[in-house]
């Protein structure tokens, strides 16, 4: 077996899952699985329409983007995923979608509000939404400058990746993450239907107050907490 099929195989399938979940349209979006003791990754290449994806097409490339196995280019997106496995090394998978109610949200440069209990169940604040990219840092090397800018928000904000999972770009679009490329995916779902609903409240409501602590606090920890009783 190649030392790198193990992250292949976990970055196909999350791949794979991004049409079925209808997070991505034609080649929209990549998904990654990192292998943190070799410092490489493995990534969809870019362009390739997701039926034509199979284990042995997803590229390896280290923590400076370069590419280590592979004869296609890696996505256009790698340096961003680069930049957050480097910094964030609790990090095991990434996911960059341009689903429609999360990246609506990006492209009116607002956190989506936490303003019910789906959105507790995951997190205990808003999803935040980083400021569109300064000028200087599009016009150098703009998918670094990207990964820099989640890292800077979540500095600025004081919020732990592993405890917030994702994030919206202004103007651009939503990534996320975790332990696993699985549990990224996961949260990129998570994401967009909490767009989703926070969108249609807000049609609704234009003046719907957001979920009050007690909830936030009870949702999250009956699932995340010390004494969590959700599941089995």
């Amino acid at each position: 077996m190649n030392r790198f099929q193990e992250i292949r195989e976990e970055a196909y399938r999350a791949n794979m899952q991004l049409p079925e979940l209808g997070l991505v349209l034609f080649t929209f979006g990549n998904a990654s699985a990192v292998d943190h003791a070799e410092k490489v990754f493995a990534i969809k290449p870019s362009g390739v329409p997701y039926a034509d994806l199979s284990p042995d097409n997803m590229v390896i490339v280290d923590f400076e983007g370069k590419t280590v196995e592979g004869d296609l280019n890696p996505s256009s997106d790698t340096l961003t995923h680069a930049v957050l496995y480097r910094e964030w090394p609790a990090l095991g998978g990434i996911v960059h979608t341009h689903s429609t109610y999360g990246t609506a949200w990006a492209q009116a440069q607002r956190d989506i509000p936490i303003m019910g209990t789906t959105h507790a169940d995951h997190l205990t604040t808003d999803i935040p939404c980083a400021p569109p990219m300064a000028d200087e840092m599009i016009k150098g090397n703009y998918e670094l400058e990207t990964g820099h800018q989640i890292i800077s928000e979540f500095h600025k904000r004081q919020l732990s990746p592993t405890e917030v999972e994702m994030v919206l770009i202004g103007n651009h679009a939503p990534f996320t993450w975790g332990k696993s490329a699985t549990k990224a995916v996961y949260n990129s779902a998570v994401l967009e239907e909490c767009a989703k609903m926070a969108y249609l409240a807000l049609m609704i409501n234009p003046h719907a107050p957001r979920l009050k602590r007690a909830l936030i606090q009870k949702h999250f920890e009956r699932k995340h907490g010390p004494h969590s009783y959700y599941g089995q």
